[in-house]
């Protein structure tokens, strides 16, 4: 795989043998393809994050607003967020992609159907996925920060 474009005109080896060159490559789960674009992965993720999300509302019979909330904080949520750091979605299709989940949670609720998604996230005391990641992000900075800092 490089991370170019064009063909660098070099091939690999390894004990006489030519490696075969790859547009995607599957790393501790995270899938990388050689434009470094997370689209693929995003489609992944979506497709992993919504099965979890039918396995809830199909299997729970008692919706209780905390209930489905703790469920859908630890079964969904970890797909949604494995290594954001890594492949943070930059263009917006994937990032509503990975919304529609969280939306499609939120509208579990009949009572708050009505309200805007913003309203319903609030009265379930959730965060938008783009808002999580910015946390993470700036959580992540402090602790490189301080780090540096006190390593010296």
């Amino acid at each position: 795989m490089y991370f170019i474009k064009g063909d660098i005109g070099y091939r690999y080896s390894m004990n006489g043998h030519a490696l075969q060159e790859v547009a995607i490559e599957k790393d501790l789960g995270v899938i990388f393809s050689s434009d470094l674009k997370s689209a693929t992965y995003c489609k992944e993720v979506y497709s992993k994050a919504n099965q979890m999300l039918g396995l809830i509302s199909r299997t729970i019979k008692y919706k209780s607003l905390t209930v489905l909330v703790n469920l859908y904080k630890s079964l969904v949520t970890p797909h949604l967020d494995y290594c954001s750091m890594v492949w943070s979605p930059h263009y917006n299709k994937d990032k509503f992609l990975l919304e529609r989940v969280q939306h499609r949670f939120t509208r579990l609720f009949t009572h708050l159907r009505s309200l805007p998604y913003e309203h319903r996230l609030s009265h379930l005391g959730l965060w938008s996925l783009a808002e999580r990641r910015n946390r993470a992000k700036k959580k992540n900075c402090r602790i490189d920060m301080h780090f540096c800092f006190f390593s010296q």
